[in-house]
């Protein structure tokens, strides 16, 4: 990835859908190596998806909450396990696996307090082997960036 491309990946991550020829035109290119570049970075997988960056809160999630789960077993089938339960929760948006006294950390949007409620009872911690579930509230983002750091 030379400066060209970093280039590249800053427009595209503030206007994703920016015209090629307009895109070749920031960067200092003509449209069909512009368009080249693209193309290998998405085949590469350097560029993972295109999407719409949706507010939550606007769309009816106004309630952010991380969620620290902790398993019983560190074991390669526990994570894997939870990892593949998880990934049918619509509420959670974010997943990691950590390092540290938490295995797991969560990122969840829900509509109000009641339908965390029932995502943890009914659902989470239905998942077998789970040791701990601690959650914790967001009252306001304040950074919310989705682009590289520079290197400057």
């Amino acid at each position: 990835m030379d400066r060209i491309d970093r280039k590249i990946l800053d427009v595209l991550q503030n206007r994703g859908r920016i015209p090629v020829v307009e895109l070749a035109e920031q960067v200092g290119l003509s449209a069909t190596p512009c368009r080249k570049r693209i193309a290998s970075m998405e085949e590469s997988g350097l560029i993972a998806r295109y999407g719409a960056e949706i507010d939550h809160e606007k769309a009816g999630y106004p309630i952010t909450a991380f969620v620290s789960i902790e398993l019983e077993r560190q074991e390669a089938d526990s994570l894997e396990l939870f990892e593949r339960r998880v990934m049918d929760f619509e509420e959670v948006v974010q997943g990691f696996l950590m390092t540290g006294s938490q295995d797991f950390l969560l990122r969840v949007v829900v509509e109000d307090l009641h339908a965390f409620e029932r995502f943890l009872q009914h659902r989470l911690t239905r998942i077998p082997g789970i040791r701990s579930v601690r959650s914790r509230f967001a009252l306001r983002q304040f950074i919310g960036r989705n682009r590289l750091p520079s290197r400057d």
